[in-house]
């Protein structure tokens, strides 16, 4: 599977053939592109929590969900902590606003309902989607580093279990975030990773001058999803780093925190 760019309407979007393929969901990891915010968060920016301007982001999501064929008013989001919680979500979980709070914190949901669009954020963060097309189950993580060293998409992959998924049928895609050029780090990321991975995180991880490393968050998500039970070619990872590309991804670290979002959406139909 691979992971490309799309452009529908004005709106450039990521997308992995391999789930386009399976039918039966849409799903799609936004850019910066195509939306109608202005200044620091111009121009799709998908926070609901960034300062933007409200009316520029309800219309960022009507260009955003109407480019990858997704139903408006049927959305899902959490409060992101840096868990390994994963949430499944039922029809009460449906924003009946854009701007209500979500009275629960997950870092990931899962659902088999059709219609309900899972919303994550992401800004250097790993936006992770999974699609059971066998059992029709969809699921969203959002991975930082801490997500990652506890699991996050291994958690995810286990409450799709409960609905019936079989991890070999389960298609993933690990979309644009931080790449390991330069996700430069003092050494809590990797003792973070080898204390909950051992020897398995250390090809991963290359030391650096003055005690600093780089750290591939993406590579120790894939080996991860392929514990988990997922096939190799189930998993598609996207190369773009939000941080080597300004002007289309928000990175948290570049802006020092000033920016707005991505998103990740993913619904079943």
């Amino acid at each position: 599977m691979e992971i490309k760019d799309r452009i529908q309407n004005g709106v450039t979007y990521l997308a992995a053939d391999g789930l386009e393929a399976a039918g039966g969901v849409v799903h799609g990891f936004s850019t910066r592109l195509g939306g109608v915010s202005t200044g620091i968060y111009a121009s799709m920016d998908l926070g609901t929590t960034r300062g933007d301007d409200s009316e520029h982001v309800r219309e960022n999501y009507r260009r955003f969900l109407a480019a990858i064929g997704a139903a408006p008013d049927r959305i899902a989001m959490s409060n992101q902590v840096h868990s390994d919680v994963v949430r499944p979500v039922t029809v009460s979980d449906i924003k009946k606003d854009l701007y209500d709070q979500e009275p629960y914190e997950a870092d990931g949901l899962v659902t088999d309902i059709p219609g309900v669009a899972l919303v994550i954020f992401s800004a250097d963060c790993l936006p992770v989607l999974l699609y059971d097309p066998v059992r029709h189950v969809a699921a969203a993580a959002h991975a930082g580093w801490r997500g990652t060293a506890s699991g996050i998409v291994e958690r995810a992959v286990e409450k799709m279990a409960f609905y019936g998924s079989r991890p070999e049928d389960i298609l993933a895609a690990i979309g644009p975030g931080i790449s390991k050029c330069c996700f430069e780090t003092h050494e809590d990321v990797p003792n973070a990773m080898t204390a909950a991975l051992g020897v398995r995180a250390t090809p991963f991880i290359t030391p650096i001058q003055h005690g600093k490393f780089l750290v591939d968050l993406k590579g120790i998500n894939a080996m991860r999803l392929e514990r988990a039970g997922l096939a190799p070619e189930h998993i598609a990872v996207s190369g773009d780093c939000t941080a080597c590309q300004p002007d289309k991804y928000w990175s948290h670290r570049v802006t020092q925190g000033v920016r707005g979002s991505q998103a990740a959406v993913i619904q079943l139909l």
